[in-house]
């Protein structure tokens, strides 16, 4: 047996002998949390803003790509300073939620978003395109319906051959869109 050879390496030897490591100590990847899948970003922008004009606690908006604001949740008073800052770090069309930190710092955290003005779009607030196998579904609402929405189909195509559209209306005929392949 060679003078240096060891049956154990060093780092084991002293953290067991330093009572670091039980005898039953399970593999770190089987622990829970571990499992090597990064969570996906939410924001593509955080930022903080004293604005003690800004009423309530929280608040939900959507900047346009024209730069005007849609308030989902929360007050309706001038949400200008809140936007201002995002648009520091991100252009609108953006999604965007703000929560009162202190009586006039507010913690802003947006994402971009896709947006498209379908004039001709069914009534309803949600349409959803897909495309598999040279078959095209529509539905409005969750309801199948007949027909085709071109502006959707041709932003789908350009995830590939099979896709899938999801359309949410903002405000007129202002919809969000986010499309993936199949």
């Amino acid at each position: 047996m060679p003078l240096f050879k060891r049956n154990e390496p060093l780092h084991e030897r002293l953290a067991r002998e330093g009572g670091l490591v039980d005898a039953e100590a399970r593999a770190p990847w089987r622990e829970v949390g571990i499992h090597g899948i990064q969570r996906p970003r939410e924001a593509d922008a955080t930022v903080t803003v004293e604005a003690p004009d800004v009423e309530g606690d929280a608040v939900r908006f959507v900047s346009l790509p024209d730069g005007s604001l849609l308030v989902e949740e929360g007050s309706d008073a001038s949400l200008d300073a809140l936007a201002g800052a995002v648009e520091q770090e991100l252009r609108p069309p953006y999604r965007a939620r703000a929560v009162r930190q202190d009586d006039a710092l507010w913690a802003v955290q947006a994402a971009r978003i896709e947006v498209m003005a379908l004039p001709d779009a069914p009534g309803g607030q949600s349409i959803d395109v897909s495309r598999h196998q040279n078959e095209t579904v529509v539905s409005v609402d969750e309801q199948r319906v007949f027909g085709s929405i071109p502006a959707l189909e041709e932003r789908g195509e350009r995830e590939g051959v099979g896709f899938a559209v999801h359309a949410e209306r903002l405000d007129g005929d202002l919809w969000e869109i986010r499309a993936a392949a199949l």
